[in-house]
This record gives C-alpha cells, structure tokens and sequence, in this order.
C-alpha cells in the first residue's frame, strides 16, 4: 500500500523514466550520469515509497509493469515542470537555446530536412537537433514517454493531450508509370483511382491511411495491388517499374521524380492532400518557444517546396 506522506524525489523520476525508456539499467544510469548502483537505489526507493513495481526485472530484459505504464506520463510531466522551473530560474529557458530532440515521420523527412537542418543552423544557431525518423505512433509514444522534445507529424493523428501547432498543407499528386495517359495532366478526377492498380505503405504509415481515406471519400474501391513497400521511395520505384499508382505528397515529388522515371498527374480541385504540424507534451512548457520553431520550419519549407503556410 502507498505510504500517503511519501513524496518521490526527482532522482527517483528521473530513474524510473530512463530505465522505462532505455529498458536496460546500464543505459539508463549512462543516460543520467550517474552509476548503475545509484539509479537502482533511486528506483527502488520510489517504488518502496509507492508500494507499487513500477519494472520487471530479469536477467535478459526490463519491462514497464502495467501500474508503470499508468504512472510513467505522469512522472515525465513532473520532470518536465522542474526542469522548466529550474531553466526560467537560471535564466536560461529557451529551448531553441540548446539541444532538442525531434521527430519526424519518414514521407516527410528526406524531403524537407535539407532546406530545414540548413535553415535552422543560420536562424537558431545555438540549436542543436537530434534527429529521429520513426512512423507516427512511436514517435507519439516516445513524445509521451520523454524521448522526444517535439515531433513534426502529419495531422490529426492520435494527438490527444499533446499540443498541436499546424504548419503547411500540401496536396497529393498522382504517381503513374513512364508514358502513362494520365501522366501530366492537371484535372484527374479522384474516381481514375478505381481504373488503376494502387500501391500502398506498409501498416503503421500514415500516408497508407491517407490514401485510402482519399478513396472512401471519393467512393471508390480503390484495386489494391500485390506489391506494398516500406518507403515511399520504394513505391515510387515500383510504380516507375510498371506495378502501379501511388499517392505521394508535392513536397516528395522534385526529389523522386528526378531520381525515377516517374509520370505525375494532379487532382481536380478539390485537390485531396494532407497537412502537416509540430507535437509537443504541454507539460513540457515550451509554448511559445515551440510556436515560433513551427513558424520558421514552415517558412524554410515553402521557400523550397509547393506548400500553403496555415498560419
């Protein structure tokens, strides 16, 4: 039974989240800075004060219990509220100021990461950027879990209690073999989709999702080919190989199509498309900071790519 006059200490969050997101003690106490008897000191006494496991330990392996599972956004919430307390005391609050770790989904990374990272280094010098390109819900998942400061994620997108900050919209083009009728044209009807064989993502992509969203709504039973791909680079190729159509984003077009034989048609209006924007815990207390990340992200993109800036 929780002791009711229990207080955790941060050493003791601080534990118990490394060791959830590293799954392993050695890491975690690397993470922290500290030795691995210290973090095992740290945790054990959280849970002792908690009357609670909050990780399974064996000798292979670490797993969140179900009650750590419950506990593990709340604990990072309360390292996030200190340590912004601690930042604003010590003057030193922006986090644009320092090392920021962000996520991005993989049909938008390879496309806008060079004019990004680039932008980034002239406008907010004294950022440094680790870079995570990972699918849409384990990037929410370690957003939650505190591996990552911020996530740049097609929307909406399982987003609940996370602040969401809209940046561009861009439509969706029509991916078509070499040669193809429809190749160039500028007013294909959604319903051409329901005459070509569609290649899609993997599970887990949501441009998967996106483009059998686009199908429903047009009411077309979209003819599914055989062949699905991991990347969209991967799809690209095969549909430059014969196998079929695919939806790719405008932003992902100047880059396949030079390195494919690839033909593009665009949608009639209105044009289906998707829209793109930064996540961020609101716990983490980076508001406006992350607004003003949001704004230049945008403007370095649409400097290079054919997107709307929605604010």
């Amino acid at each position: 039974m929780t002791d009711k006059t229990f207080q955790p200490t941060l050493a003791g969050l601080r534990a118990f989240v490394a060791v959830a997101e590293k799954r392993h003690f050695g890491s975690a106490a690397t993470t922290l800075g500290v030795s691995q008897s210290t973090l095992s000191q740290a945790l054990a006494a959280l849970e002792t004060g908690l009357g609670s496991h909050l990780v399974e330990r064996s000798t292979r392996r670490v797993d969140v219990t179900p009650e750590g599972v419950q506990l593990l956004p709340l604990a990072q919430a309360v390292i996030d509220a200190a340590e912004a307390f601690t930042a604003v005391a010590a003057g030193t609050s922006d986090p644009l100021q320092g090392s920021m770790r962000l996520g991005l989904i993989p049909t938008v990374a390879p496309y806008v990461l060079p004019a990004v990272l680039a932008g980034l280094a002239q406008r907010l010098p004294a950022l440094t950027l680790r870079v995570v390109e990972d699918q849409t819900e384990r990037l929410l998942a370690s957003l939650r879990d505190g591996a990552l400061d911020a996530a740049l994620i097609s929307l909406p997108a399982g987003t609940a209690h996370l602040t969401t900050i809209p940046i561009y919209d861009e439509d969706f083009l029509l991916a078509l073999p070499p040669g193809h009728p429809l190749s160039g044209k500028h007013r294909v009807p959604v319903s051409a989709l329901a005459d070509l064989p569609l290649l899609l993502l993997d599970e887990g992509h949501c441009l998967r999702d996106q483009a059998l969203d686009v199908c429903q709504k047009a009411g077309v039973q979209a003819d599914l080919a055989d062949t699905r791909a991991a990347s969209l680079a991967t799809a690209v190729q095969c549909v430059a190989g014969g196998l079929g159509a695919t939806l790719i984003p405008q932003s992902a077009a100047p880059i396949e199509a030079a390195r494919s034989r690839l033909g593009l048609a665009k949608f009639a209006a209105p044009r289906p498309g998707r829209r793109v924007g930064l996540v961020f815990r609101p716990s983490s207390a980076r508001d406006e900071p992350y607004r003003r990340l949001a704004g230049i992200i945008g403007e370095l993109i649409a400097a290079e790519q054919s997107v709307r800036l929605t604010r």
